[in-house]
């Protein structure tokens, strides 16, 4: 937290002891839902299965403006210089402005190159090598160059009618060549995505992917996505087919942007508009209303709450919906490469915790595999159930046996229950936030993205950190490079790993 401790901190430790009794269920009615759930472009929030009460609710909130939570928000939408140990804005709010709101115009110019190249990939103005339409498309990056987009064509596959849109990460050579087996070369297209264009497992796979191109010109027939152009060009992608986004997008955040090139192609530039809409309206939400009404707000201090008040280590989250899946791997990297951090902004020691180890499945999986741990276990989780009220793609009868799932265990979570034999009991007072949706469309499903991505910001700005670099994953690149090359010395455990997986002689 930012030193000297403030005065919100104190009162939230005391409020700590004084309270540890604090029972949900008994705190439940129709009064403290009305004042602890809110609803939100498109989203409904009910955050009343919380240890929190008024007094704790009203500390939180005193610790947001001792921290300037939300005058900081207004000046990274301003696009100040919030990533300070890089020297860059954080712009990805801007991506996602309306139109009319947008400045400069080199965010429009990208959105309109998206919409003209997917468009001309969707209707077959643009050929593969053979002059045949595109039926395949290979997305290769890593990161949020992968992990973003990957996530929402997941999550919309309901209003997917372009070509196949595959994802390749991972520098695991079997990966790659078994998905390339199952496509025909002349009718498939590749996009490169990638910040630096330098990246090793991502330029790795895309020569491997350009090799099996069948064409003696392969780069005629990518696209890449890079905020470093004349890398791109340099690799050979034709200028007009070469798109940009800023250095001040981070990967994390990087769906809103170009590297968002895939979905226009899976769903259509139109619904990925509506996605960009969606975000747009939470950004709103979180920008303009009062402390008190702030969703966004309220479920970071929630968060701040656990991890530094009761304990809790990890935060987990469930979506009732398989097409949400993925959403789980997005918020690890959006929350644990943000908040990963050990030192403030200033460089001092941070002497909390801070970000919390993400993790989750979809239910009812999940509860066939951890949720004998968080009913009976002895560590404190709090967990985001993420239910979608209406789905099309599902029958009534499955979707309400899926939905009754959910909130029972949000209610069993809450009460828990005594039988007299200490194997069967369940302590209960086990805190949850549940999120539901009307429907999965491209709107809800871009206001949960950006609901969560101010979720981090706000405990970032409370721990005084910058959740906009990522120094932490830079070692072991380096060190990578070091270990091919068989240069530097190295331990005698790592000499011999290398040894045993010929690496070195």
């Amino acid at each position: 937290m930012p030193q000297p401790r403030i005065q919100a901190w104190e009162s939230l430790t005391d409020l700590a002891d004084r309270k540890s009794r604090l029972t949900i269920a008994e705190m439940i009615d129709a009064d403290r839902l009305n004042r602890y759930s809110g609803s939100v472009g498109g989203l409904h929030i009910d955050f009343s299965k919380h240890r929190v009460d008024d007094d704790i609710r009203a500390a939180l909130l005193d610790l947001a403006r001792e921290t300037s939570v939300l005058e900081k928000a207004k000046q990274m939408y301003a696009g100040d210089t919030v990533n300070v140990t890089e020297g860059r804005a954080a712009s990805h709010m801007a991506l996602r402005c309306p139109p009319e709101d947008q400045d400069p115009t080199a965010i429009l110019q990208a959105r309109e190159q998206m919409r003209v190249l997917s468009d001309a990939i969707r209707t077959g103005q643009w050929n593969g090598p053979a002059g045949e339409p595109v039926t395949n498309v290979v997305n290769i990056g890593i990161g949020g160059s992968d992990l973003g987009p990957k996530m929402v064509c997941a999550a919309l596959r309901e209003f997917a009618d372009g070509p196949t849109c595959h994802f390749i990460s991972n520098v695991d050579g079997a990966e790659l060549l078994t998905l390339l087996e199952r496509l025909d070369p002349l009718r498939t297209a590749i996009v490169i995505s990638s910040k630096t264009f330098t990246t090793q497992e991502t330029m790795r796979n895309a020569e491997t992917a350009l090799a099996w191109l069948d064409s003696d010109k392969p780069a005629k027939f990518c696209f890449a996505v890079t905020a470093s152009p004349d890398n791109a060009r340099a690799f050979g992608i034709p200028d007009d087919q070469v798109l940009t986004f800023s250095e001040s997008v981070g990967g994390r955040y990087s769906l809103w942007s170009s590297i968002g090139l895939p979905i226009c192609i899976a769903i259509g530039y139109e619904r990925f508009a509506e996605l960009l809409a969606g975000g747009a309206a939470m950004d709103r939400h979180f920008l303009e209303s009062t402390p008190e009404s702030n969703i966004p707000l309220t479920l970071g201090l929630l968060g701040i709450w656990y991890s530094n008040f009761l304990g809790a280590q990890t935060h987990a989250v469930v979506p009732y919906c398989q097409r949400l899946k993925l959403f789980v791997d997005h918020l690890q990297q959006l929350d644990m490469e943000s908040n990963g951090k050990s030192v403030t902004i200033a460089g001092n020691h941070v002497d909390v915790d801070s970000g919390p180890i993400v993790w989750g499945q979809t239910g009812t999986n999940g509860q066939h595999a951890f949720f004998q741990l968080l009913h009976q276990g002895t560590r404190l989780v709090p967990i985001d159930f993420i239910g979608v009220i209406n789905d099309g793609l599902s029958r009534e009868d499955h979707h309400r046996i899926l939905m009754a799932n959910m909130i029972a265990q949000s209610e069993a979570l809450m009460l828990g229950r005594r039988s007299g034999d200490p194997h069967r009991d369940y302590r209960g007072n086990r805190p949850s936030t549940t999120i539901l949706m009307d429907k999965l469309t491209p709107a809800a499903l871009g206001a949960l993205v950006a609901l969560y991505e101010h979720r981090v910001f706000v405990q970032a700005m409370v721990w005084d950190i910058n959740p906009f670099d990522q120094w932490g994953v830079e070692l072991g690149k380096a060190l990578t490079g070091d270990v091919l090359a068989e240069k530097g010395e190295h331990d005698a455990s790592t000499l011999d790993l290398m040894r045993r997986t010929g690496l070195t002689t």
